[in-house]
Parts: structure tokens; C-alpha cells; sequence
């Protein structure tokens, strides 16, 4: 029930994923100490100037700075990142892929494939509490703004991960380069899987792949 509604809530608000990445510059701005009064000493001795005592910052780690620059953006660009910060590999699958690929569609949620064995989801789910999402099912999990994630960990029809990812197509989101499933592949999976959703998304797909492929050779 608590998928169901969250799948009604984000019908009403159904966004593509196009638009590119955003990158966000963070502005310091680093407040000047005040000058120290000047000390009057002994008579006939020049007066001491106070010190100054600025604080230095101090070096922060790769995957520190990774993170609190997601945490200027989206909530889905806040997990992509944390995800690349933490060290765990993944590709976009799915419809989500294929929009980002510019198939003129859209999707009720991300997919997202992991390169982690599936006893181990609980090291993503754990990822997404801190994040300050919730956990609706093992492989699902409704992040701040409501936007649905759903986590895969291995897709019918294709091969293992490492081997998925040498044909991935290698764009710009969110401000970081990601893997993407190409469209070839996707048309694959769903012909695999047979459901009714993805046989509709099957002619869609297939007029993207012809129309890339006239685009290559003019």
C-alpha cells in the first residue's frame, strides 16, 4: 500500500529527465579578522601591535567534497553522487536511460543498476536513510522530494555488470559523467522480459535507434 501510494502521489507530478546537468559553485566568503587595537607600552617604547590569529581550514577528503556539493542539488543528484563518493559502481537502466539517451518519453521512476551482489542492498538502502530517504520496499526507496529509485542488481536478458558497462554510453549528469545502458540493449532487456509496459515501449525505442543511426552517417 505504501508503494502504491507513492506511485498515485508522483503520478500527479510526472517529470522527464532531460534538461542536462547543473553545475553548482559554491560561494565562501571568508570574514576579514579585525584589526587589533595597538597596546600603549612603557614610556619612550613604540607600542605593540596586536597579532592576528586567522583560522585556517583544514583540507577535506575527494569523497567529502563530493558530497557536500550534492547536497546543493536535487535529491537524485544528491544520491548519484553519494553513490560515486561511497565507491559503489552503477549505470542508468531502464526508461530513465533511454530518456536521458533523448527518447522523447517519460518514467514514474529511476532505475538504477548496482554492481553489488543482492545480499548486499542493504549497503545501498543505508546509503538513501542517511539521505534522508524512505525505504518502501528492499529494492525501492522514495527519496526527499518523493522521486521513486529503484534499485537493480542484475537485468534479464543482459550480461554481468563489468561486462554491460564496457558497451555503456558514457554521458554528463548532474554535473559528473555517468554510464548509460544503450538504447540496444534496453530494446534487448524488454523483449526478454515481455511485459506489457515494455512490449508498448518497444516502438518508441526502436524509431530512436533507426533515427540515431541515420543521424550518424549524414
Amino acid at each position: 500500500m505504501a508503494v502504491a501510494g507513492k506511485v498515485l502521489r508522483k503520478c500527479k507530478k510526472v517529470s522527464s529527465l532531460q534538461g542536462g546537468a547543473r553545475d553548482v559553485r559554491f560561494r565562501r566568503e571568508q570574514k576579514k579578522s579585525p584589526v587589533d587595537e595597538e597596546t600603549p607600552g612603557p614610556a619612550g617604547q613604540r607600542p605593540e601591535r596586536g597579532r592576528k590569529n586567522p583560522v585556517r581550514k583544514k583540507p577535506r577528503r575527494n569523497a567529502g567534497r563530493a558530497v557536500a556539493h550534492a547536497r546543493e542539488l536535487s535529491p537524485l543528484a544528491e544520491l548519484v553522487h553519494t553513490l560515486r563518493a561511497e565507491g559503489i559502481r552503477f549505470q542508468i537502466a531502464g526508461m530513465s536511460a533511454a530518456i536521458l539517451q533523448g527518447v522523447p518519453a517519460t518514467t514514474l521512476d529511476t532505475d538504477i543498476w548496482i554492481d553489488l551482489p543482492e545480499g548486499q542492498y542493504v549497503k545501498v538502502l543505508a546509503v538513501c536513510r542517511n539521505l534522508g530517504g524512505e525505504l518502501l520496499a528492499r529494492t525501492v526507496v522514495s527519496l526527499r522530494d518523493d522521486t521513486l529509485v529503484n534499485f537493480l542488481y542484475r537485468i534479464d536478458g543482459l550480461g554481468a555488470f563489468k561486462t554491460e558497462a564496457k558497451k555503456a554510453v558514457r554521458l554528463r549528469w548532474f554535473g559528473m559523467k555517468i554510464d548509460v545502458i544503450p538504447l540496444e540493449s534496453i530494446i534487448r532487456s524488454k523483449e526478454v522480459v515481455g511485459r506489457e509496459k515494455d512490449l508498448a515501449h518497444l516502438p518508441l525505442l526502436r524509431k530512436a535507434v533507426e533515427l540515431s543511426a541515420k543521424t550518424k552517417k549524414s
